[in-house]
């Protein structure tokens, strides 16, 4: 599991289409977290579109980027799958694979047309498909008499942390998202709303997901 505070991926696996001087460009986008998730996404692409007349790709993959291939797929060498690669580190996306159909339409693009092509292709099929942040928090566990309990669920759901469940027992447990910056503040916050009469303890580490809006 990773650990690292934050990082930005694609949200689900998708495509999206756009035509340039009749060719068309089809992006291809998945989340993954081996190169051989990504090699197994791409030869998938490559069997659905095996007429096409290229299937370029690009994959970024790791806490730190480790792993960043790409393949031209007969374009002319750095015109389809470095510029495809350039616009996932620019918009500093990991673990995701891309891979980008093109069915010639008798136009040549030149060097020069076909790298912004196939950089508007990344850069537009991440913006319909969707990019999140995935932020690590910690399943905060917060014990307390029932008598706290309308008044604390009450105060969390108007608050910045995510009440995940409550558990009804002995004595009541709530389970909280808390990202790992927060944990000392909301340890005091929860402290002060009940006098000090809850018990909490920390459980385990997860990433929460938010939609990043298109660029």
């Amino acid at each position: 599991m990773k650990t690292i505070p934050s990082y930005f991926t694609v949200k689900k696996r998708g495509e999206h289409e756009i035509t340039i001087q009749k060719s068309r460009f089809i992006a291809h986008l998945a989340r993954v977290e081996t190169e051989e998730e990504a090699q197994a996404f791409i030869q998938d692409i490559k069997k659905q579109h095996w007429n096409a007349t290229h299937n370029c790709s690009a994959y970024i993959i790791g806490e730190q980027d480790q792993i960043q291939k790409a393949n031209d797929d007969g374009e002319p060498s750095g015109t389809a799958g470095v510029p495809m690669l350039e616009v996932l580190k620019k918009r500093e996306i990991k673990d995701t694979v891309v891979v980008v159909t093109r069915y010639f339409g008798g136009i040549k693009l030149g060097a020069g047309g076909l790298i912004r092509a196939y950089s508007s292709s990344t850069s537009e099929g991440l913006n319909a498909v969707g990019v999140v942040e995935r932020k690590l928090a910690k399943v905060m566990h917060v014990k307390v008499d029932y008598t706290w309990l309308g008044k604390l669920e009450n105060e969390l759901r108007g608050s910045i942390y995510l009440l995940k469940e409550i558990h009804y027992a002995d004595s009541v447990v709530l389970d909280v998202y808390v990202h790992e910056a927060d944990i000392s503040a909301f340890r005091d916050w929860i402290t002060d709303i009940t006098n000090g009469q809850a018990s909490i303890s920390e459980g385990e580490k997860i990433y929460l997901e938010t939609d990043i809006p298109p660029r």
